[in-house]
C-alpha cells in the first residue's frame, strides 16, 4: 500500500431547531432503526459547509445556514469522517427525499429523552454535543492560489 493516498469519506450533518425550538430529526432506509440530523456525504470537490446545506435540503426541504460546528466524529470501521454543524433554520417544509429517507419531523429533542429517538451511540454522542454545546470551533474553507478565504464560522 506504500504510495497510495489515503481514501477517507466526508460526511455532514447538521443540528437544526424550528422556531419552536424542535430539533429536525431523519429517519433513513439504510439506518431505519434510528432516528438521526440529517446529512450526508461531501461530494469531490463540494466544501462541506455547502454540503450541509443541500444535503438538508434535498432529505427534508429545508433550507438553513450553517453557523459554527460543534464537532468532528471519526468512524475508524469505515474511514468516515463526520462534521457536525449548527444550521440556522431559513424556512421551507418538510418534504422527504423518499429514496433515502422515511421519516422527518421536528422533535422536541432533551437528553431525557435522547435514547428513545437516536439508538446509536455515535450517533447520540454527536447529536448531545451538538444539542448541548453552546460553543463552537472555527470553521474555515479557502482557495488557493490567490488565497482566498470562502467563509468563516466562529
Amino acid at each position: 500500500m506504500q504510495g497510495m493516498a489515503p481514501k477517507h469519506i466526508v460526511a455532514v450533518s447538521a443540528l437544526v431547531r424550528n422556531h419552536q425550538g424542535g430539533v429536525l430529526l431523519v429517519k433513513t432506509h439504510l439506518r431505519a432503526d434510528t432516528w438521526e440530523l440529517p446529512g450526508g456525504q461531501v461530494e469531490e470537490g463540494e466544501p462541506p459547509d455547502r454540503a450541509v446545506v443541500r444535503e438538508v435540503r434535498e432529505e427534508t426541504g429545508i433550507q438553513i445556514r450553517p453557523s459554527g460546528v460543534t464537532g468532528v466524529y471519526y468512524n475508524a470501521s469505515q474511514a468516515v469522517l463526520s462534521i457536525v454543524f449548527i444550521g440556522e433554520y431559513l424556512g421551507g417544509t418538510l418534504h422527504l427525499q423518499p429514496e433515502e429517507i422515511q421519516a422527518a419531523d421536528f422533535v422536541a429533542l432533551t437528553p431525557a429523552n435522547m435514547a428513545v429517538y437516536i439508538t446509536r451511540p455515535p450517533m447520540r454522542s454527536r447529536t448531545q454535543d451538538a444539542l448541548m454545546g453552546a460553543r463552537t470551533i472555527p470553521y474555515e474553507a479557502w482557495k488557493i492560489h490567490p488565497f482566498d478565504r470562502l467563509i468563516r464560522l466562529e
